[in-house]
């Protein structure tokens, strides 16, 4: 068969499907909304088999596309058969039915709008618990979104793995879209030094202050060490995203220096592309 890359866009109602397919356009994918799942076999067999002048593919499937056939089970089987990447889409229930209110468009499943939201949340619990990559657009704009979807799936064929070194403060909730998680609430804090607690991680002052500690250098080299045995064996099992989330209690000084060092690290001594993003650093 032909290469072509494959995405599945898929996720909750209101939550940015149609934004993040936008993306996908732009960035040249030829992106198939609400197709029927009876026929997607026999699309990609026409896409993959012949000469088509098609070599990036998007797949939107939620939950309009309601029939005999499971959806988890369609993407699985694009998963295992073509290679898909499955790109989920989610944001809280606040923010849904917020959206839902200001739009005043009515749910697809056309029940009451916080049941109808929990009813789909549940039809996409293994859907979700299976995806490559986890969007949560609750605190993000519609550039915020497009341009995390960008650091993504721009092309670049040099690059095999994609690593997101995200800092988050424990106190604002742990980021569900992590693969890897450490908490480095037991390093010294600056936030109780005068000078440094309107400062943030990213400022040389507090990243001295944080690796001022002889524990987190050690810290920091039993991650390096862990990420140099995990990658290799991620790399084997086909996975193309990882999310590696360091927190501290508020996501403004230490978790946001240790991973702006290990984000450093990785661009030093790997190929792979590595974003870095502070969750929490500017609340």
């Amino acid at each position: 068969m032909r290469r072509v890359s494959l995405i599945v866009l898929t996720g909750l109602s209101g939550a940015g499907k149609s934004r993040a397919a936008a993306v996908l356009e732009d960035l040249g994918y030829y992106t198939v909304d609400n197709f029927p799942p009876q026929l997607l076999e026999k699309f990609l067999e026409l896409i993959f088999t012949f000469n088509m002048d098609v070599s990036k593919v998007a797949l939107v499937i939620d939950i309009r596309s309601r029939n005999s056939v499971k959806a988890s089970e369609v993407i699985s089987l694009l998963k295992n058969n073509y290679g898909a990447q499955v790109l989920f889409i989610e944001a809280d229930d606040a923010t849904l039915i917020k959206r839902y209110k200001e739009t005043r468009r009515t749910h697809p499943l056309g029940a009451a709008l916080p049941e109808a939201i929990k009813t789909e949340r549940e039809s996409l619990r293994e859907i979700r618990e299976t995806a490559d990559i986890v969007i949560d657009t609750s605190r993000k704009t519609v550039h915020d979104l497009a341009r995390q979807i960008e650091s993504y799936f721009k092309d670049d064929d040099s690059v095999n793995l994609s690593v997101t070194v995200q800092s988050f403060g424990f106190k604002y909730g742990v980021p569900e879209d992590s693969d890897l998680l450490f908490d480095v609430r037991f390093l010294k804090n600056p936030h109780f030094v005068e000078e440094l607690r309107e400062k943030t991680g990213q400022e040389k002052v507090v990243q001295d202050y944080v690796f001022s500690d002889e524990k987190t250098g050690i810290f920091i080299e039993k991650i390096k060490d862990m990420l140099n045995f995990l990658i290799p064996n991620y790399l084997s099992e086909g996975k193309r995203f990882l999310t590696v989330s360091i927190g501290c209690t508020g996501g403004k000084h230490r978790s946001v220096a240790v991973s702006e060092n290990l984000s450093k690290y990785l661009r030093e001594t790997t190929k792979f592309k590595v974003i870095t993003k502070h969750r929490d650093m500017d609340r």
